[in-house]
């Protein structure tokens, strides 16, 4: 497990989900309509000629894992810590949300909103395909949402969690949560989320439940400018 998580994003664009990415030789990135995310073989020094060739100009990328300069022809617009974290207990025992709805490319308008609206982490109108996603409606408005990204041998990301203003405080997200990783688990997987080092209310909550650190490591929003 240790090596996939270090580099996940290169592992999961080369792996099980290449078909969601574009790119070739040592730098992949899923592809437009999804996480607009990259991965490179080597992050200490990344494929920056192979990446250019899949990333249009002034296009805001999200780089994990990757910490020197940028080379010319590419700006750096942000940099923040980010976490890591795997699941570290048992199956939780029971459904914790039975009636939740699973999310399909009817519901893709409104999860794009609802992570517009909360910023869970970067998100795009076809991210949903990427497993499975739950939510839960009240009077046809999309309260919450959890869901599935990143793959790579048995390790399973949880990510896109998030719940609408007007819902919060119920334990909707964390229901949702919990629904997943037993799902996962299920099927024989190591849950495991990212949560921004700037958020410690998240990554605090997601320790109680059951979340682990693995690692601080770096978020970058970055685009190629020439």
């Amino acid at each position: 497990m240790d090596h996939l998580l270090d580099n996940i994003t290169w592992f999961t664009l080369t792996g099980h989900q290449a078909r969601f990415a574009s790119g070739e030789n040592d730098a992949r990135r899923y592809a437009a309509g999804f996480s607009p995310i990259i991965g490179v073989a080597d992050p200490v020094h990344p494929d920056f000629a192979s990446l250019a060739a899949c990333c249009q100009l002034d296009e805001h990328l999200y780089f994990p894992d990757w910490s020197g300069d940028a080379p010319t022809g590419w700006h750096i617009h942000d940099e923040k810590p980010l976490f890591r974290m795997y699941w570290d207990e048992d199956m939780p025992e029971a459904d914790e949300f039975p009636d939740a709805i699973m999310l399909g490319s009817q519901h893709a308008t409104q999860a794009l909103e609802l992570a517009q609206l909360t910023n869970p982490g970067p998100f795009g109108p076809r991210t949903i395909e990427l497993g499975e996603y739950f939510g839960w409606f009240e009077d046809g408005r999309l309260a919450a949402m959890a869901g599935e990204r990143m793959h790579a041998g048995t390790l399973r990301e949880v990510s896109g969690i998030c719940t609408h203003p007007d819902f919060r405080g119920r334990g909707l997200a964390r229901r949702l949560t919990l629904k997943l990783i037993r799902r996962e688990m299920q099927r024989g997987e190591t849950p495991f989320l990212h949560v921004m080092g700037d958020n410690p209310g998240a990554r605090g909550l997601y320790q109680k439940m059951g979340f682990r650190d693995y690692c601080e490591t770096t978020l970058r929003i970055i685009s190629r400018i020439s």
